[in-house]
Parts: structure tokens; C-alpha cells; sequence
């Protein structure tokens, strides 16, 4: 299979995504690139004063945080290396009531459901109620045929790769092998899924056709 296959193979998946996504009430939408999804996310964040962020390495490296600091947002984001644990803890609080919180998605099913596993839950929390909207941003390499697979995606390759670039001590950042721990350090302790659009948060869902994140 050449590029050009799997590249066209994996649009035509996003699309199918998306179009579940809209009949689920979420503002879904495909864009190839991340320069598109910058364009795309600029009048949000032009109509905001407070952005908050979920840790996600996907938001990350994509520059999402730096524009809004452009932009002279009101940032929450708990990654900050310069706070305290209190500090940390007040901003992940501040994220629940901001005018827009930037996150991704361990996995988003091909039916249109979006999943999302934590550790602390203030990203699972906010996604279903609190900021004015939300806006998940996923590369196309998050897309599962179904919910099933979409959970078996977090398990399997998800978790561990999250756990192992956190650094925690879990069995999972060790082997890749998910042994369902009762670590202390287990990023795995709630599930969220997104069946429909919650009923008054406004949802944005942008797939992107590049592989991001874990």
C-alpha cells in the first residue's frame, strides 16, 4: 500500500468520523492539516478571554497554547513549570469555568463517540460541562471502527504510551502491557465517553489528517 492509499484510506475514515460526530449534535469537522486547524481555532479564541488546556501532547505540539499567549488570553494550564502544587491544583479548578478548553481524545470511534481516560479527571470533567466550549482536536491515528475497539485503542496503545512519556511508575510504562494496576500513579482511574453532544456544552471536534499524539 503506498502513501497515497493509506493517506486516501484514512480520510475516507475521518470522514465517515466526522459525519457521525455531527449526527451526535458535536460541530465536527475534518481539516488535513494543523495550519488549517490553527486557522480554524483563531476566531475561537478571538471570542474568548480565559482558554483553558487538558494535558494533552496533541494541543501541545501543535502551538495552540503559544497563539493563545499571542492572542493575550487568560491562560489555564496546569503544565506550567513554574507553579506550585497549589498552584497546579487552582488552575485545574480555573479550567472547569473557562470560556474555552483545548483538549484531545484518547480515542473517538468511527460511530461517533468520543473516549477519554484519566487520572485526576478535571479534562474528563471539563469536556461535559463547565467551560462555554470545548474543542478537541484529534490526528486521524485516534479513530476506532467502533466503541469497543476505541477502549481496547486506550488500553493497548493509549495508556501505555501516555504512561511511559508522563514517566509514572506503573506496570504499563514498563512492559506496554496494560495489567489493569492499582498503582498510586495510575492514569487510568475514570472513563468518560461522549455518546452525544452534552446538552449545554458546545462541542467542537476537529479531525486532523496527520497522526498527533498517543
Amino acid at each position: 500500500m503506498t502513501g497515497d492509499e493509506k493517506n486516501w484510506l484514512l480520510e475516507q475514515r475521518a470522514q465517515r468520523c466526522v459525519g457521525h460526530l455531527a449526527k451526535h449534535r458535536f460541530d465536527a469537522d475534518y481539516l488535513p492539516t494543523t495550519a488549517e486547524v490553527m486557522d480554524k481555532v483563531k476566531p475561537l479564541l478571538a471570542a474568548a478571554t480565559t482558554v483553558g488546556f487538558g494535558g494533552s501532547d496533541t494541543i501541545r505540539s501543535m502551538g495552540i497554547h503559544t497563539l493563545a499567549e499571542e492572542m493575550g488570553k487568560e491562560l489555564y494550564d496546569h503544565h506550567r513549570s513554574d507553579l506550585t502544587y497549589e498552584e497546579t491544583l487552582a488552575m485545574r479548578k480555573r479550567q472547569q469555568g473557562c470560556d474555552l478548553f483545548f483538549t484531545s481524545a484518547n480515542a473517538i470511534s468511527e460511530t461517533g463517540e468520543i473516549i477519554n481516560v484519566d487520572g485526576i479527571g478535571n479534562r474528563t470533567s471539563a469536556m461535559g460541562f463547565g467551560p462555554g466550549r470545548v474543542v478537541v482536536v484529534a490526528g486521524y491515528n485516534k479513530i476506532a471502527p467502533d466503541l469497543h475497539a476505541a477502549l481496547r485503542r486506550i488500553r493497548e496503545v493509549a495508556g501505555p504510551m501516555r504512561a511511559k512519556s508522563l514517566g509514572v511508575e506503573t506496570p504499563c510504562a514498563v512492559t506496554g502491557v496494560c495489567t489493569d494496576c492499582n498503582s498510586p500513579m495510575r492514569i487510568c482511574n475514570i472513563t468518560t465517553i461522549l455518546h452525544r453532544k452534552p446538552m449545554l456544552t458546545e462541542v467542537t471536534v476537529l479531525i486532523v489528517g496527520e497522526e498527533l499524539g498517543y
